[in-house]
């Protein structure tokens, strides 16, 4: 591990979690945690405004170590305050992915849009920020953001991030904040996202992983799935994902590690014996951004002029 980083060669193809987090993603049906997940950040998305001291996360998870403090004073000062009580992520995709004037980004699951704007901004209006959404009133309330804002290069879209609604080698840069681990097809959403990038294009997320094995307890609720835990994959399951998927130059570094004290919080009022599965959680579930490339673009031109 250099700086933090693990790399998918360091993990040398091990996948040993795979099975058993699929079939448990496979118990909690799909349908259900989409039909959970959307009723819930609905909810969170009317409730901008009326939030207290975590703003909309309170509604899901209460004042909770994971979707707290993820933005600096600069960051939070230059956007609407109902962009950032609506941020329900576990990171900060635009302050780690390296984005440049003139690119196309796509947030997956941008709820009230904070990351696009915050990207939008960084790209300039030569470029393009897109989010994309499933839920009626998170498009509302970030097309409400948007205009508070005024930034006109974004575009918020309806959809799923299962089938994202952008034609092949379109976007420069996918970023996702805590999200991708709410889906129950993670593979689908690897493969979309690979499809929308052009040649040579990044993968920047912010999720939460897992380090080790997880009690079967928390895989099963769906209280959990809503609140990024028991859909987390396995650090080295979500590496291999990446590479089934196409993607090269994969890395994972943690930005949180979430201890004893963390699980007591993020565990209470979810129907769970806290006290018996604490210590079983302890250091295992991660905050982490997520990097990984689409192999092709100039760099890979360049290359290939020689290869004969």
């Amino acid at each position: 591990i250099i700086g933090g980083r693990k790399s998918v060669d360091e993990i040398g193809g091990r996948n040993r979690w795979t099975k058993s987090v699929d079939e448990r993603s496979t118990a909690v049906a799909g349908a259900d945690v989409k039909a959970v997940v959307r009723e819930r950040y609905g909810q969170a998305a009317s409730q901008v405004g009326k939030a207290g001291c975590c703003g909309a996360s309170s509604t899901i998870d209460g004042c909770d170590p994971i979707t707290s403090n993820l933005y600096d004073s600069t960051q939070a000062d230059s956007l609407p305050k109902e962009a950032l009580q609506a941020s329900l992520g576990c990171g900060n995709p635009t302050a780690l992915a390296q984005l440049t004037p003139g690119e196309t980004v796509l947030d997956l699951g941008s709820g009230g849009g904070i990351d696009v704007l915050l990207s939008a901004r960084r790209v300039g209006p030569t470029g393009k920020a897109y989010g994309l959404d499933m839920t009626d009133e998170m498009l509302v309330l970030a097309r409400e953001n948007q205009r508070r804002a005024g930034v006109n290069n974004v575009e918020f879209l309806k959809g799923e991030i299962e089938n994202i609604p952008l034609p092949d080698n379109s976007v420069d840069v996918v970023i996702s904040n805590c999200v991708i681990n709410l889906s129950s097809d993670k593979d689908r959403v690897l493969h979309e996202a690979f499809r929308v990038l052009k040649p040579g294009g990044r993968l920047a997320v912010s999720d939460v992983v897992t380090r080790g094995d997880i009690p079967g307890i928390l895989r099963e609720n769906l209280e959990l799935w809503v609140g990024c835990l028991a859909g987390a994959l396995d650090e080295a399951d979500y590496m291999a994902k990446l590479a089934a998927a196409g993607f090269a130059t994969i890395s994972i570094e943690p930005t949180r590690i979430y201890r004893i004290e963390d699980a007591r919080e993020f565990l209470a009022g979810k129907g769970i014996d806290v006290d018996a599965v604490a210590a079983q959680v302890d250091g295992r579930f991660l905050s982490a951004f997520i990097r990984a490339t689409k192999p092709g673009g100039a760099e890979a031109q360049r290359c290939g002029c020689c290869s004969d």
